[in-house]
């Protein structure tokens, strides 16, 4: 059996960040402990964070990031990770995020002779232009290439994507599938109250979104999508979960969505399991864990052909996919997929899909990649 190792993770977003990053983090320091491993995590300070010592968190300087309320990046941090790491020399190091705080770690690594990984998480060159400056995504994505070449490996979580980007000259990059905790996420979570403050009857159909509710998400699709199920079934409901810069325009245009704001744990899983389709137009995920978490809670879902729906979304066994961009074969998969009689069957199968991505194996994974960066090191 390996000895247990010390790895070090370096984010510049954690809970209670609420993002797909910062959850995925997470989920990897909890599982790298579960199996025994000595973790030490590097991240951005904040207001709330206890003054008590923890030798295995390292909190950084931070600065706000625009238009994303409640974020933060971390800034360089070099020295202090250089001197961090000469003491207590970790035997590799997985870096999340490509910020200032990434950049920094990464320079340290390479300074040190320490294995590192690195993670493709967010497809930054796509939000810039979703945010006006399309201009930038050449440049944005050739800074990113950069920065995921100067590591030992790229971890990305499809195969999709893997191939992708080692067709656009990204190296060594390896596949760390994602999983979903099945225990929390569950059907038990419906709740015929909850449903009733929707004003949602046993035959009104309840279609959800979850995730940040900024342009990056496609939002208009989901309103016409909604919209062209309301000309069907005039009782349907639109449950929005999240926040984001695009909200208030967004509910003030819609005055009969719901919108919930930020949830959690149970109330996140209440909300997901008491909802019959889940809308997830979006163009811009390297993965999407609320694809998952919809298919747990044993609801149908409607996404775009790529990410966690060509993983693991069966197309009219568990919902429908469309291929990538192509909105009105979305629009139509979306209404025919809400108007299927045999809804609740799609969501059964849909659970019964993921019950076998146990979060345990991811961390088995991700220990293993790293144990493997740290051998070869040893060996060369």
């Amino acid at each position: 059996m390996d000895r247990l190792k010390h790895f070090e993770l370096v984010t510049e977003t954690y809970p209670p960040d609420v993002n797909g990053v910062a959850l995925t983090v997470q989920a990897l320091e909890q599982g790298l402990r579960g199996l025994g491993h000595t973790v030490g995590l590097v991240r951005p300070q904040r207001d709330e964070d206890s003054s008590r010592p923890d030798p295995s968190l390292l909190l950084v300087e931070g600065a706000p990031i625009p238009r994303y309320p409640g974020l933060r990046f971390g800034l360089p941090a070099g020295r202090r990770l250089t001197a961090r790491w000469s003491v207590q020399r970790p035997d590799a190091v997985y870096i999340a995020t490509e910020g200032p705080l990434g950049w920094s770690a990464l320079r340290a690594c390479r300074r040190l002779g320490i294995p590192v990984a690195t993670g493709f998480h967010t497809r930054f060159d796509d939000y810039v232009g979703r945010y006006g400056a399309g201009f930038l995504s050449p440049w944005v994505f050739s800074w990113l290439r950069r920065f995921h070449n100067r590591a030992d490996a790229t971890l990305v979580p499809t195969r999709e994507l893997q191939d992708a980007l080692a067709q656009q000259g990204f190296r060594h990059v390896l596949r760390l599938g994602r999983a979903v905790d099945t225990r929390d996420f569950h059907p038990r979570w419906r709740d015929d109250a909850l449903r009733a403050t929707w004003q949602a009857g046993p035959d009104a159909p309840v279609v959800i979104s979850v995730g940040r509710i900024a342009p990056e998400k496609n939002l208009p699709l989901a309103v016409r999508c909604f919209r062209e199920l309301q000309r069907h079934r005039p009782q349907a409901r639109f449950v929005w979960v999240g926040d984001g810069p695009a909200r208030a325009e967004l509910q003030a245009a819609n005055p009969d969505f719901i919108f919930t704001g930020v949830l959690r744990g149970e109330a996140l899983a209440r909300h997901f399991a008491s909802a019959d389709l889940f809308c997830f137009p979006s163009l811009s995920e390297t993965f999407g864990n609320v694809t998952l978490e919809a298919m747990a809670s044993g609801i149908a879902a409607v996404a775009f052909d790529y990410g966690a729906a060509r993983e693991h979304l069966c197309n009219g066994a568990h919902g429908a996919t469309a291929a990538f961009g192509d909105e009105a074969g979305f629009l139509e998969a979306f209404v025919s997929t809400a108007l299927r009689r045999d809804l609740p069957a799609l969501g059964a199968a849909a659970r019964s899909a993921v019950l076998h991505l146990h979060p345990d194996t991811v961390a088995r994974d991700f220990a293993g990649l790293l144990s493997g960066l740290a051998q070869e090191q040893e060996a060369a």
